[in-house]
């Protein structure tokens, strides 16, 4: 708790106690009250407890060690790409991907002060991303911080109304700050996703479609990925996200996460999944679950 800015620690506190008395409706989310992950928390579940966690991995800690039933963490965003690095975390975590959730991002500019006195916005990698060109126009410096609400809860500390927060609207009332601008983004369809990772995925009910998120390393051979891609295309399953990435400091690309449209039991899902594992050195799904949001 001592990790977050000092107005957020008697907030923290409360929402640790709550949970505590009912780890079952508590799902752990990044950041101090007020983030974005805290309002997709009380988005996806009304009825949660949402639990703040200073990091991705306390959030997943929480979910393993029985605290929370259940996270919610951001994975991409529409306009600054990945936000965590899910492939990295949840494999090692041993918890599963039971749901997604898509959240329109909208930032204030919150200070102490007036919009005029404000030379400095501090805010998460991710948002001041997000904002780049209207800091920018406007002549503000970005600071990175962890979080965009535990931003907010730093520049009530300081106190110092050269230096504002760039974070939801809701946190300039959490944490008493002055909301200077409304709605800032370098584009309208800023829109975060959201995964909910728990220890055991609940039995698939209701009509799909569902995705399938995996994740694979291919063989060390020419066309390797095209070799292990091809059964998707000619089985007709959608892949509707394909990133690589490194383990170990290793600069051969070979590792890859995706998302696609299906699941386990559909013919072509497992006919396709098969001619991956044909053709690759591991496969790994991560889960299965209902689509929030139709791609394409």
């Amino acid at each position: 708790m001592d990790n977050f800015a000092a107005p957020a620690r008697p907030i923290v506190a409360r929402m640790i106690e709550a949970a505590a008395a009912e780890p079952r409706r508590a799902v752990a989310f990044q950041g101090a009250p007020g983030a974005n992950s805290h309002v997709a928390a009380l988005q996806a579940f009304p009825d949660c407890l949402p639990l703040p966690c200073f990091s991705f991995e306390d959030a997943i800690d929480a979910v393993r060690d029985g605290t929370a039933d259940c996270a919610i963490i951001p994975i991409e965003n529409s306009l600054h790409g990945r936000v965590a690095d899910i492939h990295f975390l949840l494999p090692e975590s041993g918890l599963v991907i039971t749901g997604e959730h898509f959240l329109p991002i909208h930032y204030g500019l919150m200070g102490t002060g007036s919009l005029d006195q404000v030379r400095e916005a501090t805010s998460h990698p991710q948002a001041l991303g997000q904002c780049r060109l209207w800091l920018k126009a406007h002549g503000i410096t970005p600071a990175s911080y962890p979080d965009t609400a535990g931003a907010a809860a730093l520049v009530a500390e300081r106190g110092d109304p050269a230096i504002a927060a760039l974070a939801p609207p809701g946190a300039a009332e959490l944490y008493g700050l002055n909301l200077l601008v409304e709605n800032i983004a370098d584009a309208d369809h800023n829109m975060t996703r959201f995964v909910i990772l728990a220890r055991q995925a609940p039995p698939l009910a209701g009509e799909g479609p569902f995705m399938t998120t995996f994740i694979f390393e291919v063989k060390n051979v020419p066309a390797a990925l095209y070799k292990a891609l091809t059964g998707f295309a000619t089985n007709g399953v959608n892949m509707t996200k394909l990133e690589s990435y490194q383990q170990g400091g290793s600069f051969a690309a070979t590792e890859f996460y995706a998302d696609v449209v299906g699941r386990p039991g559909d013919p072509n899902f497992d006919n396709a999944i098969e001619d991956l594992t044909h053709h690759s050195k591991r496969v790994r799904l991560l889960g299965t679950y209902k689509q929030a949001r139709e791609r394409g």
